[in-house]
């Protein structure tokens, strides 16, 4: 089961509940930091070059200080080489921090190649640039019957490539991320004042695009929209983001 939304719609700054429902399994391995299980959902691909996978993953102890969404029940660090276990994902909200996707599918040596991944960080985690590892990735439409919901948008009204005049008569196109914004005149920082009127949306918007962006921007401001996100994600955007 996965979510109503196609992957392509997915972006930056989404904030997401995540579930799948846990599935028996096998222990095959294991050490103080990972233990190994085989994987319930994805096949070898036979077809893939250079790539060998053996059909098992490995799921960090706590003692490897990794996050990772997938758990294990009971939990991995009673387990044990020959034991059978349920592998899934609790309930749990992430908020998506980088969106890749691959035209042709991606070859990893499982099937099926994934179109798409996401990066996405647990709450509580801000995204910190100076780190090489961070957060885990899932394929939002792949074998793993993933279900995700859509908790909250920011800017849920704007679509990526969107160009606004601000309230001051500032002219700004919203890029990549809500907490991304550019203005026109050259400036390296600041955010839109609202209300916010919608003046480009791949050429001449509509009287209804425009109008709903009005309303949506009537009270209110960047502030409390980087409020509202915050209080679902319990993080902040990363500095270079703000």
């Amino acid at each position: 089961m996965h979510n109503a939304f196609m992957s392509h719609d997915y972006r930056p700054g989404d904030v997401l509940l995540l579930e799948c429902q846990f599935t028996g399994t096998a222990v095959t391995g294991g050490t103080r930091y990972y233990v190994s299980v085989r994987w319930p959902w994805l096949e070898v691909d036979s077809q893939a070059e250079n790539f060998r996978w053996n059909g098992q993953r490995a799921l960090p102890t706590p003692a490897a200080r990794e996050w990772e969404i997938f758990r294990t029940e009971p939990a991995e660090t009673a387990l044990k080489p020959g034991d059978t276990c349920l592998v899934g994902i609790p309930a749990t909200v992430v908020h998506v921090q980088a969106v890749h996707r691959f035209d042709p599918p991606l070859v990893t040596g499982m099937l099926p190649r994934p179109a798409s991944y996401l990066e996405v960080l647990q709450q509580g985690e801000t995204h910190d640039p100076s780190l090489g590892d961070q957060g885990c990735t899932i394929d939002p439409a792949g074998g793993e019957p993933i279900y995700i919901e859509l908790v909250f948008r920011p800017y849920a009204f704007l679509e990526l490539g969107d160009e606004v005049a601000d309230r001051d008569g500032r002219a700004w196109r919203f890029d990549a991320a809500a907490w991304n914004w550019h203005p026109f005149d050259g400036e390296q920082s600041g955010t839109p004042a609202w209300p916010l009127k919608l003046i480009a949306r791949q050429g001449e918007p509509t009287p209804k695009e425009a109008g709903e962006v009005a309303r949506a921007t009537a009270v209110g401001s960047h502030l409390d929209e980087l409020e509202r996100w915050s209080t679902h994600t319990h993080a902040r955007p990363a500095t270079h983001q703000q």
